[in-house]
């Protein structure tokens, strides 16, 4: 035998007593479960069974008859004797999700996808628009009358017949007509000048009512109202409060602008203007920030973009949240914290932004612009996602108002064409126009 594979041989006393060898197998412990068990066949398989029926050698009648009665009443397949756990239940089926949740709220009226024209849905001539980008001679009236100045005249255009007024023809001395603005009662248009002028007009009467002098040094190139107070913005960089209701009519002047004032948007409080100008600075004034002695008062000054700053717009489901467009060396949406005066966000259009308006039923922003793409943008706030891209025009947008129901804008462009686009859909609810009572014109009109 080789001794290098000698066989060593323990007593049974140090069989008992050498300490095993610990493997990590011999540490667990299984218990079985004996509520599970079947006690009865397992004592019949452990003393008789089928294997003890193999081995048996000699058997008598009696015992093979018990044995096959064993065999009937016990089931032969059961795979073992002991149970470690019990069967799992049997499964039952899943109950349908629809009957787990409830049906959403109103969900056979839910809101189908709005389908949004990619045409403009009228068009009308504009002979003698002025091609000029600081000026603002469009505007939409709360009793649904579209405003507009082609050169040195003044038409009103009803949205509800299509007819046709004409309001005034300026002389060439005052001409043309460089600004249009609506009173909140829809029935006074205010109307700018090149000669610096301003002439209050009632477009049922047809008559002038007043004319603002002595404001401005150079043509008045935006107009925006607040109640009974009229803010013009002139090329000589000045903006003026106008009371309407007082003989002596300039009531505060706003000095910061050192260029033309070419956009001017009061918010829906009245008590925050935005002012937007040539030297590219836009302004945010607080009016409990303006003092008597003093017109320098601003709240926000503010000189993100690189190029004139006309078109503005304030958020109608946002107070604070105001949103600008610049011109063609900018091309940037810029919005912006009212209060705080930071900037939020800056999109890249690649075009001139002529005009912002926002949507009054969706959280969506419309801005339309000029050089070099001449076309209407739809975009989702604020993800900033393009939802749709309009064209028809083909020259520069100059102006854009929106009807007085929110679903439609009107765009007139240098291409001397007038079209309305109705991209923002049809409200739920059409809400009326709000009424305003008519304001004491008629105490200093000129006859």
């Amino acid at each position: 035998m080789d001794s290098s594979r000698k066989i060593k041989y323990r007593s049974p006393l140090q069989e008992q007593f050498l300490p095993r060898k610990r493997n990590r197998e011999n540490l667990d412990r299984f218990i079985p479960n004996r509520a599970a068990m079947d006690l009865d066949y397992a004592n019949y398989m452990v003393t008789g069974g089928r294997k003890g029926k193999e081995n048996s050698v000699v058997s008598s009648p009696s015992s093979e008859a018990y044995r096959k009665l064993l065999d009937e009443t016990f089931n032969m397949n059961r795979p073992r004797i002991l149970t470690f756990k019990e069967k799992p239940p049997t499964p039952v089926e899943a109950i349908p999700r629809r009957l787990l949740s409830p049906p959403p709220h109103n969900a056979k009226s839910a809101k189908p996808r709005r389908q949004i024209p990619q045409g403009s849905e009228r068009t009308l001539d504009a002979p003698g628009i002025v091609d000029d980008f600081y000026l603002n001679v469009l505007d939409w009236s709360s009793n649904n009358v579209l405003a507009i100045a082609l050169g040195n005249t003044v038409y009103l255009w009803s949205a509800s017949d299509a007819s046709v007024e004409e309001l005034v023809t300026v002389d060439d001395e005052v001409g043309p007509v460089t600004s249009i603005s609506w009173a909140p009662d829809g029935q006074h248009v205010a109307v700018g000048l090149n000669n610096s002028n301003v002439q209050l007009w009632d477009s049922i009467s047809v008559k002038l009512l007043r004319v603002l002098r002595d404001g401005h040094q150079q043509r008045v190139g935006s107009l925006a109202w607040n109640k009974h107070i009229l803010t013009t913005g002139g090329g000589d960089s000045r903006i003026i409060d106008n009371d309407l209701r007082v003989r002596s009519h300039i009531v505060e002047t706003y000095i910061g602008h050192h260029q033309e004032v070419c956009g001017l948007k009061w918010s829906a409080s009245g008590q925050q203007l935005a002012s937007g100008g040539n030297d590219n600075l836009l302004f945010i004034w607080d009016r409990s920030a303006i003092s008597s002695t003093s017109s320098h008062q601003w709240l926000h000054r503010l000189q993100n973009h690189s190029a004139a700053v006309k078109a503005l717009a304030w958020c109608p489901f946002q107070g604070n949240l105001l949103a600008s467009g610049g011109g063609e060396g900018d091309q940037c949406i810029k919005f912006w914290n009212a209060h705080t005066g930071s900037c939020l966000n800056s999109v890249e259009t690649g075009s001139q932004v002529c005009g912002l308006v926002w949507s009054k039923n969706e959280r969506e922003l419309l801005s339309s612009h000029g050089f070099s793409q001449n076309h209407l943008v739809l975009w989702k706030y604020p993800s900033m996602v393009r939802m749709a891209e309009l064209s028809g025009h083909t020259s520069r947008i100059l102006c854009m108002t929106q009807s007085p129901d929110g679903c439609a804008v009107a765009t007139a462009a240098a291409d001397e064409t007038l079209r309305f686009w109705n991209v923002f859909g049809i409200p739920e609810v059409a809400k009326p126009p709000r009424e305003e009572s008519s304001m004491p014109f008629v105490d200093y009109c000129i006859r």
